[in-house]
């Protein structure tokens, strides 16, 4: 039964991670032609915007070292196909492909960033630079993800100030737009709040920002609602739950797609997916790894609990 509530925004764009952040961390290599056929059946299942791929390194995340081969299978789709790049040389790799959407990743903590980078905050800061300007002349759209938003493995809780300071860099820099990442998922509602409260008050607005939520302790529905009632409309979710971080070894599964697309679908607000398409895609994919989807509309609308 959908039930609309006051202050929600009618519409919903949802920012798909799955054939990205939710395979990057698989140990068993996916090929190439599942990872294209995911892809594709996200489009058909009315995913908009669709994370393909990330142009890193092999060696850092091997099981997207098949980037240039992917992209070209999945380009022709009438997605937005955004995939991650970590520097210059990732930028070169993806504008190369003809990739109009790119994104780079970024943290508000000094340890994450050194974990994830090697580098500082700001001197990954300082590598992005080039990057973003180089994608804006190129008029290519440039997201900017932040991770480590509301706490940390290794510092704790993660000063509002501080993530407020660093999305401000980033928008500085020419981001178009930010992903606000609960890495470990320890967020909660009222952080969320305090959070976008913050970054309202430095000028920074709803508009311009995603969010992006771990399912660690069952907080990110709930987050999430917080985040709609701010007036953000971009929502990342990962189809199946799938995904976690490879550099921090406590963090979970993302939101799952289906699990947020059934709760905005009881609140009345439109995202344009099918339903019963994504669920079957996810349980598609669930059967290519050999294991069960986190996701609970997944197993409660497929009858499988194994």
């Amino acid at each position: 039964m959908e039930i609309p509530a006051p202050g929600l925004p009618a519409r919903v764009r949802i920012h798909e991670v799955g054939p990205r952040d939710g395979l990057q961390n698989e140990k068993a290599t996916v090929p190439v032609e599942v990872k294209a056929e995911f892809v594709r059946r996200l489009a058909e299942a009315g995913l908009t915007t669709i994370e393909a791929t990330s142009f890193v390194h092999p060696k850092w995340v091997p099981q997207l070292a098949d980037a240039e081969e992917l992209y070209p299978r999945v380009a022709a789709l009438p997605v937005a196909l955004p995939v991650l790049v970590p520097n210059e040389r990732g930028l070169d790799r993806a504008l190369a492909l003809g990739a109009r959407r790119v994104a780079v990743f970024a943290s508000a903590t000094e340890s994450f960033a050194r974990a994830n980078l090697n580098r500082t905050v700001d001197e990954a800061l300082a590598m992005f630079a080039p990057v973003v300007a180089r994608a804006k002349v190129a008029d290519v759209h440039v997201r900017g993800y932040l991770s480590m938003c509301f706490g940390d493995p290794w510092e704790g809780a993660v000063p509002v100030a501080r993530v407020v300071r660093v999305c401000r860099a980033l928008l500085d820099l020419g981001c178009d737009e930010l992903s606000l990442g609960d890495t470990i998922g320890v967020a909660t509602p009222g952080h969320v709040t305090a959070l976008l409260d913050a970054l309202a008050a430095e000028g920074v607005p709803a508009g311009a920002l995603g969010v992006h939520f771990h399912d660690t302790y069952g907080q990110a529905l709930a987050n999430t609602l917080a985040a709609l009632q701010h007036g953000v409309t971009t929502v990342d979710a990962s189809a199946g739950g799938l995904g976690g971080c490879p550099y921090a070894k406590s963090a979970t599964g993302n939101l799952a797609t289906e699990d947020l697309v059934w709760m905005l679908r009881g609140l009345g607000i439109d995202t344009g997916v099918d339903l019963d398409r994504l669920v079957a895609t996810s349980d598609w994919m669930a059967d290519r790894l050999g294991r069960p989807s986190p996701s609970r509309t997944v197993r409660a609308l497929t009858h499988k609990d194994r």
